[in-house]
């Protein structure tokens, strides 16, 4: 046993408790990876579900005094009144297949004086924001528009410019967007599938979100090989310095 002393030298624990912690944080971020997993998968459930239910009215799920809970998003609503143009709002830098573009934004007034934001859908441009004038003009009159219910951006990205004469954002934001045109809102926004009467041009439709698992399951593998290597890596070079010494250590055969 004396042959393994060396693993109590300052320089084998000092490397045995780097070696534990290297592990120890691979085997937390492997956990964490996972977590990742159930999470995504709890929320491909709700969206799965609520993406094929039948549409119900915007009031059931949308409130003007809540937050759009996680539960209800990506749930299928319809609305009916009519948009008020003059508060379309533009998402700057939204991409589609590698082109720029923005997301027009405008609010559909209901019948109780409450509006409700409209995701319109994308429309290609070369500058941060689109020329009012070509921006396709949504229905006139009562529409009736069918789509998914989603939930405020939150952060500095909300904020809403006026600059260039267009009314922007980074985020869709129903409370920001609310300040900037006096209008009483429904927080949360609707993301446009369906909209009655046509509109003459329509704008590029939203994407529904990827109910894919992601790459957690594998990067929760790779973490916790990358800690199973550390321990297996300390432990050979822990056998290859009791081997040198024990070589040492042998007597040598006289000739």
């Amino acid at each position: 046993m004396r042959s393994l002393s060396f693993l109590v030298s300052r320089r084998w624990v000092l490397f045995a408790i780097i070696v534990g912690l290297l592990a120890y944080v691979a085997w937390w971020l492997g956990e964490w990876q996972f977590h990742r997993l159930e999470d995504r998968r709890d929320r491909n459930a709700v969206i799965e579900r609520n993406e094929s239910a039948s549409a119900v009215p915007v009031s059931t799920v949308l409130s003007t005094s809540r937050s759009v809970p996680a539960s209800a998003e990506w749930t299928r609503i319809t609305a009916t009144g009519t948009y008020d143009v003059e508060h379309t709002v533009q998402v700057r830098y939204r991409t589609y297949e590698g082109n720029s573009g923005v997301e027009v934004v405008v609010p559909l007034v209901t019948s109780s004086g409450t509006a409700v934001l409209i995701d319109r859908g994308w429309l290609a441009t070369d500058t941060a924001t689109a020329q009012l004038a070509d921006i396709p003009d949504p229905p006139t009159g009562t529409v009736t528009v069918t789509g998914w219910a989603r939930a405020d951006a939150t952060g500095e990205s909300t904020a809403v410019s006026g600059e260039g004469g267009a009314v922007s954002t980074r985020a869709i934001s129903s409370r920001t967007i609310a300040a900037e045109t006096g209008l009483t809102t429904y927080q949360g926004f609707v993301q446009l599938d369906k909209e009655s009467p046509e509109p003459a041009t329509a704008l590029r439709a939203g994407e529904l979100p990827d109910l894919g698992n992601g790459p957690h399951f594998f990067y929760g593998l790779q973490w916790w090989f990358f800690g199973v290597l550390a321990i297996f890596g300390f432990g050979y070079l822990a056998y290859d310095e009791w081997r040198i010494l024990t070589a040492r250590k042998a007597p040598r055969r006289q000739g």
